[in-house]
């Protein structure tokens, strides 16, 4: 029951962020108004003279006696009627300008771009380089549905990866099997020279609410498709690369990073998968010469990303790449959206990474 409530509050989550943002926008541009007035009453008021004052004051008598027509009652409403000509175009401004900023976001979130990382290494990748391909966060039915995916692969196929990674929320809790079958079909026709890999998220296998398939279901159609799914399991590619799968750190169950490295030659290269970035001093430790990542959709909207990395430590990274020890990092912002239909942090992408080896 309470997962149904939370999801309803999900359900409106965008015209909560509107609204949220409108209130946002409305205080930045009121506390500017009130900044520019204070800072015109202090320049009036020092450009001002003895002798200056003495004339104003003069003036102003003056004008007292001619408008000696004039009552406090026509006074008042015409100071009335300047206040709300200035809420007015206060408000105009607001709604234009939380507009305009949505919008772009909804662009950002609903155009998918090509991301690319350049990397080096003095181990021996049995070729002099090798091009993985990188998605996350498909969650497909919430941005785009199996035919939308399909697209996303048929575009990713013009980069000529060797091979597919996918780390996690391939679906969402609400994807229509349809929609799952078309997508693990559209993976079955990439060509690529050592395969397609995919690690588990946690929203792939369905904990949150009712869908029209099981995990195990998903995990059929993906492996009759080619590709191979990896739960704490790994792989030797070209007797000169590894890949690694973790399970998701939601899984109580899940080895550590140093278990599944722990019997494997560190002479070779070493790419793991992990869903959400949170465990990097543990997977520096173990070796893995690459660690690729998904879950916080780049931040989503700003300033999320700052406080999810910096203030609330919910994540060891939000976006791109950072090097430990001998171990880089890479985390994407995703392909697709999930409850949030804006992306004004960061954009929607897919990954390119090219490693020259020795």
């Amino acid at each position: 029951m309470l997962g149904f409530v939370v999801y309803g509050i999900f359900d409106l989550v965008n015209s909560i962020m509107a609204m949220l943002h409108l209130a946002i926008f409305w205080l930045i541009f009121d506390i500017v108004a009130a900044v520019v007035r204070r800072v015109k009453k202090n320049k009036a008021a020092g450009l001002e003279g003895a002798g200056e004052a003495e004339k104003a004051s003069a003036e102003k008598s003056a004008g007292k006696k001619a408008s000696a027509g004039k009552t406090a009652e026509s006074e008042a409403a015409e100071g009335a009627a300047k206040r709300q000509g200035k809420v007015y175009w206060l408000g105009v401004a607001v709604i234009l300008t939380t507009f305009i900023y949505l919008a772009a976001g909804w662009f950002f979130a609903h155009h998918v771009y090509e991301t690319n990382y350049e990397l080096h290494t003095e181990k021996n990748l049995g070729t002099d380089k090798l091009r993985v391909a990188l998605i996350a966060d498909s969650h497909i039915g919430a941005l785009f549905d199996g035919d939308g995916f399909a697209e996303h692969i048929e575009t990713i196929q013009k980069a000529e990866p060797d091979v597919l990674l996918i780390t996690g929320d391939y679906v969402d809790d609400s994807t229509k099997r349809e929609d799952m079958v078309k997508s693990c079909a559209a993976l079955g026709r990439l060509k690529t020279t050592y395969g397609v890999y995919y690690s588990c998220g946690n929203h792939d296998k369905g904990y949150y609410r009712g869908r029209d398939f099981s995990y195990e279901e998903l995990k059929a159609e993906l492996e009759k498709n080619g590709v191979t799914v990896l739960e704490d399991e790994t792989v030797l590619l070209n007797d000169s690369f590894y890949i690694v799968g973790r399970q998701d750190k939601s899984e109580k169950d899940r080895a550590s990073a140093g278990e599944l490295t722990s019997g494997l030659d560190k002479s070779k290269y070493i790419i793991m998968m992990d869903h959400q970035p949170n465990d990097y001093d543990a997977e520096a430790a173990a070796e893995a010469d690459l660690v690729l990542s998904g879950h916080t959709h780049g931040g989503q909207m700003l300033p999320m990303g700052f406080f999810g990395e910096k203030i609330f430590r919910a994540n060891d990274r939000t976006y791109g790449k950072e090097v430990r020890g001998n171990t880089t990092f890479i985390v994407t912002s995703g392909i697709a959206d999930w409850a949030i239909r804006f992306k004004t942090g960061t954009i929607a992408e897919y990954v390119v990474i090219d490693i020259y080896g020795k």
